[in-house]
């Protein structure tokens, strides 16, 4: 089966600077695929190339086996990207905004069926026949994501969809992203929000300064790192030497510890009893993805 997202050897500089560094990655249909990275590693750069906003320095990209460069139309036709920005135009109200993005690629009102199901998927169905400029940045989200999936494409990028979007739209946003993935769609997701990812998708890239450097289902990056979580709520200025090698996290008030077998507890408690550290809570958590990504952005 032709893979839904396939890039080869693809490098992009912006003058001096290299984007991305020969980046490999396949990403076959009806996967829900996560494309996490720190800020600057490549993942915007990498969206904007599959998108046909910009052209790639060297390498391939394709989307349901059409090159984005040498197909542009198919290969855009058969993908629909979320952006992080809150990018509409002003003068049409919620239907009228999709109708036009279904009309760009041919559909006009014989998609409508399908916008109707969209607006009311994403509770948008009080507004649809309010002005763009006149909803919330909430609404406006939801909107955007509506765009997106107008023209029905089996691609859907999500750059950040959840970013300062509140608890219901995150909810009701996930179930129909999880509903069209059961329906065959592939879902590509970039977020902050590692919890996200973990929960959701089946397989994980991680970039670092414009290259991959993992890929693997996220059961298996989630055995990349034995044991578990010790987080203890303390107040220390200065933790005994003896400690520093096992410190995964530090806040304010919290200190995460990494462990590998269950006599280490007692170690940790005894170390900060005896350097006159009050602990004031003690939770034993899962290795998350989280930390996961921390550990190999780290590297």
């Amino acid at each position: 089966m032709t893979p839904a997202i396939q890039i080869e050897q693809v490098h992009k500089s912006f003058g001096a600077f290299e984007a991305l560094k020969g980046v490999d990655l396949t990403i076959e249909q009806g996967e829900f695929f996560a494309l996490l990275g720190p800020n600057g590693a490549g993942k915007s750069t990498l969206i904007n190339l599959l998108a046909g906003l910009i052209r790639p320095t060297r390498g391939t990209l394709k989307v349901m086996g059409h090159d984005v460069v040498a197909d542009y139309q198919q290969a855009r036709r058969l993908l629909g990207v979320v952006p992080q920005e809150l990018v509409f135009d002003p003068f049409f109200n919620v239907r009228e905004m999709l109708r036009f993005q279904a009309g760009y690629f041919g559909l006009g009102r014989k998609n409508d069926a399908w916008v109707d199901e969209v607006i009311a998927r994403l509770g948008l169905t009080d507004k649809a026949h309010t002005n763009m400029r006149r909803l919330s940045g909430g609404m406006k989200r939801r909107a955007l994501i509506a765009q997106a999936l107008a023209h029905k494409p089996p691609v859907i990028v999500l750059d950040e969809p959840t970013a300062g979007v509140d608890v219901e739209l995150r909810q009701m946003m996930w179930e129909f992203i999880k509903h069209l993935n059961r329906d065959g769609h592939t879902i590509i997701l970039t977020t902050h929000y590692l919890e996200e990812a973990e929960a959701l998708c089946s397989r994980v890239a991680m970039l670092k300064h414009g290259k991959v450097v993992a890929l693997d289902s996220t059961r298996n990056l989630l055995k990349r790192i034995p044991g578990k979580n010790l987080r203890v709520r303390c107040v220390a200025a200065e933790l005994p030497a003896s400690l520093a090698p096992l410190v995964r996290a530090r806040e304010d008030d919290a200190i995460t510890f990494a462990l590998t077998d269950a006599a280490q507890i007692e170690f940790v408690l005894a170390e900060l009893r005896g350097a006159g550290i009050k602990v004031e809570d003690v939770e034993m958590q899962e290795v998350d993805l989280e930390d996961v990504f921390m550990e190999i952005v780290r590297l």
